[in-house]
């Protein structure tokens, strides 16, 4: 199964993370996969460090289309309100969602992730 890395972690690896094997390995195994969203947090501030080959790199990983369902976004937004999850802000709604509608498993360190799987039909790694 494919696995969809947030920003999250990979800010964390381009920071020199102790868990760098761990992408690593999903790299290697070539089950890595981004959106738009997420390259969209990423990119400029690899911009500003200057680093082009890193830029480069991120686009060539699979990028499958992001489809946004707004009506499944407020149904999504009401069930973390009402599951006492607050604070979760569109842009991870639409990563969330994106894993479920592409069946693929979340790479993430945001904790707010792993309280949307309890409650959604979305597979954290």
């Amino acid at each position: 199964m494919s696995v969809l890395v947030d920003s999250s972690v990979w800010i964390a690896y381009f920071g020199g993370s102790d868990d760098r094997g761990k992408l690593d390995f999903l790299i290697e195994d070539n089950l890595v996969v981004v959106n738009k969203l997420i390259l969209v947090e990423l990119i400029p501030f690899l911009h500003l460090k200057r680093q082009q080959k890193l830029i480069s790199l991120m686009h060539e990983i699979a990028c499958p289309t992001l489809t946004v369902d707004w009506d499944d976004l407020t149904q999504m937004q009401i069930k973390c309100l009402r599951n006492g999850i607050n604070n979760v802000g569109i842009p991870d709604l639409m990563i969330a969602q994106h894993a479920i509608q592409n069946h693929l498993e979340l790479y993430s360190h945001d904790k707010h992730f792993r309280l949307l799987a309890k409650h959604m039909p979305l597979t954290m790694h």
